[in-house]
């Protein structure tokens, strides 16, 4: 090894003269920067597309990091118009999306259908998928297989998973050295209610403030490319984000994270069905009441149904010309069918057109 290394300098110091530096090689032996090498089906753009260079780049410059959830195709379409940094196939579908009161019973196989549609949808955004409740507990093998398969099932860029246990701290690292990029998530873990007793803000005590910012660190020193911070009161977010090198993702948690995330329902307001209502956390702030224009819509689009104002002519694009309702009428008077002939000879004069 040290006598290729010997050979390389060499090489290196002779090539000078066309503008070649022994400290370029040596850097880049082992890391060679996203733009230069191939990278798949995805562009490596930064214009095109966001990378991890991407969000350290933004980090580094103090610019917000936008995160939302989406669960299908067309949210991710939505994210990916809106030019949001990242899309987070989180688990809570289980709640939004499935009608269930926490995020624990969603599977891996159901979790990797949204991965998949959102994939097709997003083309900008790093993609993030959480680890499903039950997919990553049992030791780091467990975790490793499971977030292989939500990058090569699930289309995914990244990783999230809870919680800083010693074995989560760990599984995060395993993951990392297996070469998938991990986000972690402090403060308020869904996955944990069962311990935390429900959904109860984090660190409002000097012995749980602590422990959220040892917590962000460990997951830091594991390889983890960034941390969320759920529902922790803002100062103790404040001294995660000054400490940390890597940029924190804010959810509930104040305005001094590097980055915010929100639920794709939560903030375009679609929460008027009763569940979703339930649900709708306090530091949610709708940029929209959609769920009021969707209710709207539907109501409008029943009640021209029932009056049989929908669908009119301008809605009935499909024409047959004049010759052939001819033809049609008669081969249904030829099978004893007057009355679907009556039907025909009735309406044809608005649904007519010519032979093209």
């Amino acid at each position: 090894m040290a006598a290729l290394f010997n050979r390389l300098s060499k090489a290196c110091l002779t090539s000078t003269k066309h503008n070649f530096k022994i400290s370029t090689y040596a850097r880049h032996m082992s890391n060679i920067p996203e733009d230069t090498v191939y990278g798949g089906p995805k562009p490596q753009n930064p214009d095109k597309r966001v990378t991890l260079t991407t969000l350290r780049a933004k980090h580094r410059k103090g610019e917000g990091i936008t995160m939302v959830t989406a669960y299908d195709y067309p949210s991710a379409v939505h994210l990916d118009t809106a030019g949001i940094d990242i899309a987070l196939v989180g688990d809570s579908a289980s709640m939004v999306v499935h009608g269930y009161d926490t995020t624990l019973p969603i599977t891996l196989e159901e979790m990797l259908v949204h991965c998949r549609s959102v994939a097709r949808g997003a083309k900008r955004p790093l993609l993030v998928g959480d680890l499903a409740f039950g997919t990553y507990e049992s030791s780091s093998q467990q975790a490793v297989d499971t977030a292989v398969r939500v990058l090569k099932e699930g289309g995914m860029d990244a990783i999230k998973l809870e919680g800083g246990a010693p074995s989560r701290i760990s599984a995060a690292k395993h993951i990392v050295e297996a070469g998938i990029a991990v986000m972690g998530h402090v403060g308020l873990t869904p996955q944990a209610i069962s311990v935390l007793g429900g959904f109860r803000p984090q660190g409002k005590n000097v012995l749980s403030a602590v422990k959220v910012v040892e917590t962000a660190l460990a997951l830091q020193d594991a390889g983890c490319f960034s941390v969320v911070l759920e529902c922790v009161p803002a100062p103790v977010a404040a001294a995660a984000t000054a400490v940390l090198k890597i940029p924190t993702i804010g959810i509930g948690a104040g305005p001094f994270c590097s980055g915010q995330v929100l639920v794709y329902h939560d903030l375009l307001g679609m929460m008027q069905h009763p569940h979703h209502a339930k649900v709708t956390p306090k530091f949610c702030k709708q940029f929209a009441l959609v769920g009021e224009v969707i209710t709207k819509a539907l109501s409008e689009y029943k009640q021209e149904v029932e009056n049989r104002s929908f669908p009119g002519i301008m809605h009935s694009p499909y024409k047959i010309n004049g010759a052939e309702v001819d033809g049609f009428m008669k081969e249904l008077q030829k099978m004893g069918l007057d009355k679907a002939a009556a039907a025909v000879a009735e309406v044809a004069e608005n649904f007519v057109g010519d032979k093209n």
